[in-house]
């Protein structure tokens, strides 16, 4: 799927970030191996019906972190239906660690997909979707949200993309440039279908979400990519997510007495019927 093409704005975006880093970044590389993707495999293809794929990342057994504008359609404008996404956690070479549907989506309700493309659809370019089946974490160890503030120095990015679908790729080191009013700028190397991408903070030991991929652009040479400072929005639609679950519908069950089953009798409600 793409990196949003109405992202030229967020040259705009730039303009009120500076003091850009100097260290170095690295390359990007496909983990192609899976030996190479093992700590990473938590990171997932979110294919979206005929629409294209955007990249997302686990965050508990049945949640998955992305970006709003993955899961609205750029026609309609409206949201995805559920059962037209899946989740494959950890594609290696075509093959994911787990497969799942998707039962719910939530995008933050700060985010407008029918104004103009704006810093401030960067800092609310959220989504959650829920899976109809959790992974174990057995299986697969959901990334935790950095709680912390962003400041500028070395992030890491796993993600998807045009020319690398079907297999993970990281880099390893790119660079935190600037932070302002929430929005992030990174230095990484993202593409169609990196939308959502992780981008990991590795201060505590094994990384943590500091942000997402929301787009990005190329200013005097350099690929500049976007995303949002990410607590309060995860909290926000954890708790969306909460009230706009659907519930089991609730069907009565009459138990009789003795052999005339027309009787009257205990009544048992069953979430889900049987």
């Amino acid at each position: 799927m793409r990196l949003r093409a109405h992202i030229v704005r967020a040259a705009l975006v730039l303009s009120l970030i500076t003091g850009v880093a100097e260290a170095q970044s690295t390359n990007l590389r496909k983990l192609e191996t899976e030996n190479d993707a093992l700590v990473w495999r938590a990171v997932g293809r979110l294919d979206i019906g005929r629409a294209g794929f955007c990249t997302g990342t686990l965050i508990a057994p049945d949640l998955v972190l992305t970006a709003a504008h993955c899961v609205y359609d750029s026609a309609t404008r409206s949201l995805y239906e559920a059962g037209e996404m899946t989740f494959q956690a950890g594609m290696t070479n075509g093959v994911p660690a787990a497969l799942r549907e998707v039962a719910q989506i939530e995008a933050h309700a700060g985010y407008d997909p029918t104004t103009p493309f704006d810093e401030d659809r960067i800092r609310h370019d959220v989504a959650l979707v829920r899976l109809a089946e959790p992974i174990p974490t057995h299986e697969l160890d959901p990334f935790i949200v950095f709680s912390g503030r962003v400041t500028q120095g070395p992030v890491s990015v796993v993600s998807y993309g045009r020319g690398r679908a079907e297999t993970l790729s990281r880099q390893n080191q790119c660079q935190v440039v600037g932070e302002r009013d929430r929005i992030i700028a990174v230095d990484c190397d993202v593409t169609f279908g990196s939308s959502g991408a992780p981008v990991f903070t590795h201060l505590n030991g094994r990384g943590q979400i500091a942000s997402i991929i929301s787009g990005g652009t190329v200013t005097g040479g350099r690929k500049i990519a976007y995303g949002m400072a990410l607590p309060a929005l995860v909290a926000d639609l954890k708790r969306q997510m909460y009230a706009n679950k659907p519930r089991p519908t609730a069907t009565v069950r009459r138990l009789g007495v003795g052999g005339n089953k027309s009787s009257i009798g205990a009544k048992f409600v069953t979430p889900g019927g049987s």
